[in-house]
């Protein structure tokens, strides 16, 4: 069949993606900029169309000749994502009613357990998607899912970091809430087998693991796969989602606006009402994978640095496109620059090796004191901060986060071009080139470019304008420095 999968740049979509093309399937993919996907390595086994779904006139193209359409966009992390997610799920029904689409399938949150709880706006968004694809005339499957459990998730990074930097820890009363969690893996196999869906089916489906078990349960588990001591947690009555959300936000690399919305969902029982997908996806002859099984896969994915996608990898419609910091005029806007140039005693191939190793674990080579600073402020401002790391320690893609950096563009062996996504007052970009010097040495050239957004911009350029000498400075001295002793 010809499946198109929406949200393709994302955690989900990112995966099922190659497990589609492995089945046999064609696949088209549908992003607001194709260079996104362009160095994910099933990139050319894939269709990549440029589209919009909240702009309905760039999607007909998309859908043209489609028979399974998937619905995995979200807009979490946005002020406006309940509207924004209604917009989006209304034009991907229409536009796939207007096509003739054979089958959409969605996957969503879990609903309250009885009418009388008032769902978080999360899961009331999740739940208003749902609605309006099940209306769309086209047969739909609504997947719902509670905490999935994988390498990268939003919800597995919360659990990992909060379980692995506090041996004890005082927490809101619901980590004694029950909850269904269900490993990836397992997500990803329903998707893929609700393709092949009977054209009558058109309804909801829950979908958990074999484990149910509070947040609480979930800890000490986590702990005892990962080696760690019994973990020692006091509930308590004040700790509301709210407060809860910004120390998650500070303890963990998810940030307050991601967080709160997750938080506020885990007040709520999140435990599957019936089973009914095994009717038509039957479970693995050897059961559906158990919650210290899934940990165990994780935790291994992690340390063998072989995570596929993060919850990080997807990022919002305002991404800049222009100008570039390759723009010769900008535009005839202010432009602040500090350039450096160092010629490197190492052939380009080491230099490069370790351009793209910046970041996570490595550092950014000047200063650690000033960069962990600066994470720490754009955390308290509700930013993204340092702790998103890096998915891969060596390799980079476009469009994956790096601490809180994102990777524009990539030119192996060339150019590393990095858009500044921390709380700023303008638009900043780092960029690292790789240039051939004589005898088999090279030259490294090392860019920081900020445009200001009115009076505050100016005056922030200004206040830390005495600082680069020592950040971008020495920046520059030890990654050539590096380069030169790793050679």
């Amino acid at each position: 069949m010809r499946c198109l999968v929406t949200g393709a740049t994302g955690y989900i979509g990112g995966r099922l993606t190659p497990l589609l093309l492995a089945d046999g399937h064609s696949v088209r993919c549908l992003a607001r900029k194709a260079v996104r996907l362009r160095d994910v390595p099933w990139a050319a086994a894939a269709e990549i169309v440029e589209g919009d779904l909240s702009r309905p006139e760039t999607l007909s193209a998309a859908f043209a000749e489609v028979d399974v359409a998937y619905f995995l966009v979200h807009s979490l992390g946005r002020p406006d994502f309940e509207a924004a997610d209604r917009a989006a799920a209304t034009n991907f029904a229409a536009a796939a009613r207007a096509a003739g689409v054979r089958r959409i399938v969605y996957l969503g949150g879990p609903e309250p357990a009885s009418d009388a709880e008032v769902p978080s706006p999360h899961l009331r968004s999740r739940a208003e998607v749902g609605r309006i694809l099940l209306a769309s005339g086209v047969p739909t499957a609504v997947l719902r899912a509670a905490v999935i459990i994988g390498s990268g998730s939003a919800s597995f990074e919360m659990l990992r970091y909060l379980t692995e930097r506090l041996p004890a820890m005082v927490t809101p009363r619901w980590v004694g809430n029950r909850i269904q969690p269900i490993a990836v893996r397992d997500v990803l196999r329903y998707l893929a087998g609700c393709a092949d869906l009977p054209a009558e089916v058109n309804r909801g489906f829950d979908i958990g693991g074999p484990d149910v078990l509070t947040f609480r349960d979930m800890m000490q588990r986590y702990a005892r796969v990962a080696g760690l001591r019994r973990r020692i947690i006091v509930p308590v009555r004040p700790l509301t989602p709210s407060l809860s959300s910004h120390w998650v936000g500070l303890i963990t690399p998810v940030p307050n606006r991601i967080a709160r919305p997750l938080v506020e969902s885990l007040i709520h029982e999140a435990v599957a009402h019936e089973h009914d997908i095994a009717r038509y996806v039957p479970d693995p002859p050897d059961g559906l994978t158990g919650f210290d099984e899934a940990v165990a896969l994780a935790l291994a994915k992690v340390r063998d640095a072989q995570v596929e996608t993060r919850w990080s990898t997807a990022s919002g419609p305002d991404a800049p496109a222009e100008p570039l910091p390759s723009d010769p005029d900008w535009s005839g806007g202010t432009a602040y620059t500090d350039v450096r140039e160092r010629t490197v005693d190492a052939p380009p191939a080491a230099l490069w090796r370790v351009i793209e190793g910046v970041g996570g674990e490595h550092g950014w080579y000047s200063f650690p004191l000033a960069w962990s600073v600066r994470g720490w402020l754009d955390r308290l401002a509700g930013g993204v901060g340092l702790r998103r790391g890096r998915r891969d320690p060596h390799r980079l893609q476009v469009g994956e986060a790096l601490d809180f950096w994102r990777v524009e563009e990539i030119v192996p062996g060339e150019l590393l071009r990095l858009r500044a996504e921390m709380r700023l007052p303008g638009r900043a970009w780092l960029e690292m080139r790789v240039l051939p010097a004589e005898d088999g040495r090279s030259r490294y050239q090392q860019r920081a470019v900020f445009l200001p957004r009115g009076l505050s911009g100016h005056a922030y350029w200004g206040s830390v304008a005495p600082f680069h000498a020592v950040v971008f400075g020495g920046m520059a001295r030890n990654i050539a420095r590096n380069a030169e002793q790793t050679r």
